[in-house]
């Protein structure tokens, strides 16, 4: 065996070692800088992202990394990946609880998949289902809707867009930009790109519908019929429950 042969092994060895170190061990940043360098390399690739996704299944708390992480490989034409994934996540990382008041799981896949635009639309369908019939039938709410919702339910609907955007969308992340301009709303809608020079953006050709989307950019919930229903979701007690 030749000794470059032999050199190009051994750097790909440190390399994919490197990589792992980088995924289990680095902070977020440089966990999802890992994550196209190992699907690049192929097999050995998959299967460091595979082992990765197994070491936080259920009771441990699926990270922003692993989210990523089952997007690429949902992305991979394998058979062994994806032999993988419907055996292992079929239903994605998050256990949704029996206790919310509907089924989350359509959310979950449409945004493994990355279908962002989807997941919005499901978000505001799943949001009139628990504020009632009289929400679904006319397909939007009424902030008072929003001031019942359980806890439970918008924590999971939040954990759910967080998990599957590298932690860039998500109610929590739309409160803590409009927390960070002092609750000001003609300060926050152009920070999260609803609004600019005084134009609302058209939904849906105008929004950006990947992760190049600004911080905070998803879900729309209701922003087409004004402040009051926003108001009521960065309001509400789910935030700051303790429980």
């Amino acid at each position: 065996m030749s000794s470059s042969i032999v050199n190009n092994s051994s750097a790909s060895l440190e390399l994919l070692e490197s990589l792992k170190k980088q995924l289990w061990d680095g902070p977020l940043k440089q966990q999802l800088a890992a994550l196209p360098q190992l699907i690049a390399v192929g097999d050995p690739g998959y299967q460091i992202l595979m082992d990765f996704l197994l070491a936080v299944q259920p009771p441990a708390q699926p990270s922003i990394a692993a989210g990523r992480s089952l997007q690429w490989l949902h992305q991979i034409e394998d058979a062994n990946v994806q032999a993988f994934l419907d055996s292992q996540f079929a239903n994605g990382l998050l256990p949704l609880s029996p206790d919310c008041g509907v089924d989350y799981s359509d959310i979950q896949i449409a945004l493994i998949q990355q279908d962002f635009e989807l997941a919005d639309r499901l978000t505001l369908q799943k949001m009139c289902e628990l504020a009632g019939e009289n929400a679904v039938k006319r397909k939007w709410l009424y902030f008072t809707e929003v001031n019942i919702f359980p806890n439970l339910d918008l924590q999971t609907l939040n954990q759910l867009w967080l998990l599957y955007s590298e932690g860039k969308f998500g109610f929590s992340k739309q409160r803590e930009i409009w927390l960070g301009v002092g609750k000001n709303w003609d300060k926050f809608w152009p920070k999260i790109a609803w609004k600019d020079s005084n134009i609302w953006t058209r939904y849906p050709g105008e929004f950006t519908w990947n992760l190049e989307a600004p911080l905070g950019h998803l879900p729309l919930t209701n922003q087409l019929r004004g402040v009051r229903v926003m108001d009521a979701l960065m309001n509400h007690p789910a935030w700051t429950a303790k429980d």
